[in-house]
């Protein structure tokens, strides 16, 4: 049976598949380093993806779709990720020294080739992945004792690992070491990955404190200034007054979304990424060393008030946007309202220019009527002189009957005559 498939169906189930974990087994090293980049970035990143290829000679290259890519260099294994904002590159080696020694993946890859990868370091980090024997957890944690720095010491994936990080960075670089118990292939490369995801994930996240910092200036001023324009507005005792207060108040609007505008994505990407972090971290499934911070305290004293920040400045940054929308739109109203009293007061101007001109024709109109009988009586006269020797009538008593009745016509003639203009003027509207 052929079954008509929707055309991202196989996109779609083959995105759940992408980006697996690689199965890893003690000792190993591992060294990861993500990108940021720009669109432009992109061809260039496949590009000097290609050079490796051809560098190794490896028969095959990447696409201009490929957006997840393992590489099997022979020394070293290369797993290429792109991501959204940034691209992420993990090298896994195998040790060739004793533990502890300083050994990092990256020393098996090209250090030209490394060199040269578009874009900027977010994050980088070395693990180290021993097994439990040399040195042992118990070991670890004496040597680490007497350091005096933080040291983040936790049992993760149900106590079948050990961590131990400070999270710092040394050489640009932060440090992990996990000591398998009995963590296995699959679940070992699943416990590297998440770490890895961890590191990126929370400096992602931390691009926008720099930002909230910098909206917060700038909401403290626009704050402020609306305050300002608000008592203005109370006290404006003319129209001008009003429309000086709008302006401004649209001005400071302006601003304000132009800063929604440029940080809404950031902030937004960094509650994302802050999500990502706490998931990471609950599935790593830790279990807390006495005398030692685990990963997910150490997010929570000291990311989370970072993040927290963030979005406590997102939130007040909504609120003003709209703060100065209800403003503007009580300003607008007093505004709207002014303009309809002084349409008013023009209206009643324009009826009582109306009703005196309609009294000014009516006047007019009865004018008119004197005027029409008159040249109507004349009229009648001359027919009278002409036809006297048919009637043999007196002339001007003829005229003299002839006013009244002609001066009657016409007043009933204009009479009626406005009665029909008010009708149509009544059905028009």
């Amino acid at each position: 049976m052929e079954l008509r498939n929707h055309p991202l169906r196989q996109r779609l189930n083959d995105e759940v598949h992408t980006r697996p974990p690689i199965p890893l087994e003690a000792p190993a090293l591992i060294s990861f380093i993500a990108y940021t980049r720009d669109d432009h970035d992109l061809d260039a990143e496949r590009s000097h993806l290609a050079q490796l290829y051809e560098r190794l000679g490896l028969p095959i290259e990447p696409s201009a779709e490929a957006t997840h890519l393992i590489i099997d260099c022979g020394r070293f294994k290369l797993k290429w990720e792109m991501h959204g904002e940034f691209s992420t590159y993990t090298f896994f080696a195998a040790p060739l020294q004793a533990p502890r020694s300083g050994e990092t993946a990256l020393g098996a890859a090209p250090a030209d080739w490394v060199q040269a990868i578009p874009g900027q370091v977010i994050a980088a980090a070395h693990i180290e992945f021993l097994t439990n024997t040399s040195p042992t957890p118990t070991e670890m944690v004496w040597q680490l004792s007497g350091r005096g720095d933080t040291q983040i010491i936790s049992q993760i994936a149900g106590e079948a690992a050990w961590l131990f990080t400070d999270l710092r960075l040394h050489d640009g670089f932060s440090q992990f070491t996990v000591i398998d118990e009995s963590l296995g292939r699959q679940r070992g490369g699943r416990t590297i990955q998440r770490l890895v995801e961890i590191e990126t994930y929370r400096l992602m996240a931390l691009l926008a404190f720099p930002v909230a910092k910098a909206v917060g200036k700038l909401l403290n001023r626009a704050e402020a200034e609306l305050a300002e324009l608000i008592d203005r507005m109370v006290s404006a005792a003319t129209p001008l007054d009003e429309r000086t207060v709008l302006a401004d108040l649209t001005r400071l609007a302006a601003e304000v979304e132009h800063s929604l505008a440029n940080t809404n994505f950031r902030f937004g990407a960094a509650a994302a990424y802050y999500r990502l972090v706490q998931q990471r971290i609950a599935d790593l499934k830790e279990s807390r060393v006495s005398g030692y911070p685990t990963i997910k305290g150490f997010m929570e004293r000291r990311l989370a008030p970072a993040l927290n920040t963030c979005a406590a400045v997102a939130a007040r940054q909504e609120d003003l946007s709209a703060r100065i929308a209800r403003t503007s739109q009580l300003l607008r109203t007093r505004v709207d309202m002014e303009l309809e009293r002084q349409n008013q007061e023009l209206l009643s101007q324009m009826n009582r220019r109306a009703r005196l001109q309609l009294r000014l024709q009516e006047t007019v109109e009865g004018l008119s009527v004197v005027v029409l009988t008159y040249y109507g009586s004349q009229l009648v006269q001359y027919l009278a002189k002409g036809s006297k020797e048919l009637h043999h009538l007196n002339t001007d008593v003829i005229t003299a009957l002839s006013i009244p009745l002609i001066a009657g016509l016409l007043a009933w003639g204009t009479h009626r005559m406005r009665r029909k203009l008010a009708a149509e003027e009544g059905e028009a509207h």
